[in-house]
Formats: C-alpha cells, structure tokens, sequence
C-alpha cells in the first residue's frame, strides 16, 4: 500500500508529512519507555524483518497481491511508540533506497501504514488480551484479529485522505468500496504472518515480546480426574532470561533468507493499491519518483543483468540497511532514556 507521490495533492501531503512529524516525535519519547534491555537489540531487527517480508507479495484474488504492512506485528513486538518508529524506518530505506513509496508521499505512507496500523491494530490487541484468558493462545490470537482489522483500517484511511486531497474526479465511495475490500483479503494473509511470527517468538521467548509481559501459563496436574493450576508461579512466561543472541541470530538470517532469496517467488502482480488504482483511474497524475535513478530502484542492483542475483542482492542489501539504521536510531533513543534516568530520580527526591 505504498502511496506514490500525485496520488494525494501537495497540501495534504503536507498535512500528514506534520501529523506523521508528530507521531515520530512524540513516538520517540514513548519508545524511551519502552526501550529496555530486553526490546532495545531486538527493535532493529523488527524493523529489518518487516522490510524483508514485505518484498513477499502474496496472490489474494486474480490479478491482486499483496503484502505485509507490519504495524501490528511491530508494536506486539517491541511495544506500540517503538512499532511506529520501526515501520517509519522500514518506508523510509524503502523511499530513499528503493524508490517504493513517494518521496512527497512519505508523510501519507508513514500515516497510513505505521501510525494507524499501530492504534487501531495495538488498541485492539490490549483489549482482547484483557478479555481473554492469560494465556499464550489468548496472545497469539489476540494478534491474529488485530492485525486482520489494521490493514483495511489502514485503506481506509488512505480513502479519507484520497477524499480530501485526491488528484482525480474518482468517486470516493467507489475508492472506499475497492480499497476496503480487496484489503479484508490482504488483512487475512497479515493476520496469519503475524500470529505465526508472534507465536514463534513466544514459544521460544516469550519474555521478548512486549503485549505478552506478564504472561503466565500455569501448569495443569490433573487431580481426582480433573485438571487444575498448580502452583501459581509453575510456568512464569518470563522465565527465559539471558541474552537474545540466538533470536536475533535467528531472526537476521530468517530475514536474508526471505530478502535474498524467497522473495524471487513473490507474486508480480500488482498490489491492492496499485491494482484499485488502475482499475479506478486514480493513478493518471502519478508522478516519477525522484529516487527512481537509484542504485536498488525497484528492488534491483543496477548493473547486474541477472534477475535473481539482482533481486536478492537487492534485498539482503535492504535488510542490512533498515537494520543498521533501526539498530542505531533505537540504541541512541535508549541511550537518552538512560542518561535521563539519573536527573529524573534526582528531580523526583529533591
């Protein structure tokens, strides 16, 4: 669903550039809180592994794909203000290094696809962990429904925008219409790719993951015929504890293998945006993108004629990057969290 730029007129565009100005800053400031030892190493790489299944676009009806959008995944993750600042990241190496995604757009897109995706998807999230039983299903499907509504609220708000601030005479409600529908089936495949990435980590670290801190499982005995808790404390989801070296380990290479390699296999067809675009006439203004001259545009190593040795090279160059930029804009975020903890301990005793 990356918006490129003529899609939305200038002073839209600007409009949401400062709205989506906002959100990374005020972002910045929540994410000091969320940045601890445990999600700090692991922030860069959620950044890097949304970048890398993105490149998957997946077939959702004749002629449409598409792909994770990876606000909902990054927030249950590493917490909701550090999952918008993971996927501004991700549209922002996409934009500058690959041409994906409006230059003039970036403020639209990083509205779009992080700050909504982040509310509506973690907003649901927390209420259906409250309702449901403490458990790891309760958290794993609790991330399959939040991430299943995020997307079409997601192309929603992409039509509120169009209808606002829309280069073309279009219909809004027939943008609406396209738009929601063809996202409910792109939500479906988000859904899954989240709850199984969700529920992969937990299996093996559920310490790790942000919407499930505090988790327990108690352990069943069964007594007179009849399952019961054991002790309380029997299974703390917490329990894991030493450094996340094999998980990030694993999570890096999961994400080269997927950038480098699965992604030859991605669906070619175009995604729901681009599809409703053509199909509705709202591309006709589209314009060329000022990075279209780029080294890695769409998703290539220019020079290099072979097609999967230049998309994969491509990709695990993305992945690279989005990693090192996540990795040290999250570390210096946590640096200052630490930095600041002195003055506000000494403040609060004074």
């Amino acid at each position: 669903m990356h918006v490129p730029d003529g899609f939305i007129n200038a002073p839209v565009s600007v409009a949401a550039g400062v709205v989506a100005a906002g959100a990374v800053a005020v972002s910045l400031r929540g994410a000091r809180r969320e940045l601890d030892e445990r999600t700090a190493p692991l922030a860069g790489l959620v950044a890097a592994f949304i970048f890398a299944v993105q490149m998957l676009n997946f077939p959702v009806a004749a002629g449409t794909s598409g792909h994770l959008l990876g606000g909902a995944l990054a927030a249950i993750l590493v917490g909701p203000w550090t999952g918008v600042l993971c996927i501004a990241v991700v549209l922002l190496m996409q934009g500058i290094l690959f041409a994906d995604g409006g230059l003039t757009a970036l403020g639209v897109n990083i509205t779009v696809m992080g700050v909504v995706t982040v509310v509506v998807a973690y907003g649901l999230f927390r209420g259906l962990v409250l309702l449901l039983p403490r458990t790891r299903a309760s958290v794993t499907a609790a991330s399959f429904v939040a991430a299943l509504v995020s997307v079409p609220a997601a192309a929603a708000a992409f039509t509120a925008l169009y209808a606002v601030g829309g280069t073309t005479d279009v219909p809004v409600s027939k943008v609406l219409t396209a738009m929601v529908g063809v996202h409910v089936l792109i939500g479906i495949g988000e859904a899954v790719i989240t709850m199984l990435t969700v529920g992969a980590v937990i299996a093996v670290r559920p310490d790790l993951v942000y919407g499930a801190r505090g988790l327990t499982a108690p352990l069943k005995l069964r007594v007179g015929g009849e399952l019961v808790d054991a002790t309380p404390a029997a299974e703390p989801a917490t329990a894991p504890a030493g450094s996340p070296r094999k998980l990030w380990i694993g999570g890096l290479v999961t994400a080269l293998v997927l950038a480098g390699f699965v992604s030859f296999y991605a669906s070619a067809s175009p995604d729901g945006l681009e599809k409703v675009a053509a199909d509705k006439g709202i591309d006709t203004k589209v314009e060329d993108h000022a990075a279209a001259d780029s080294p890695l545009a769409d998703y290539g190593v220019k020079g290099i004629e072979t097609a999967r040795l230049s998309g994969g090279l491509a990709g695990a160059i993305g992945v690279g990057a989005t990693l090192a930029v996540g990795t040290g804009a999250f570390w210096v975020v946590r640096r200052r969290r630490t930095h600041e903890e002195p003055r506000t301990h000494a403040e609060t005793t004074a």
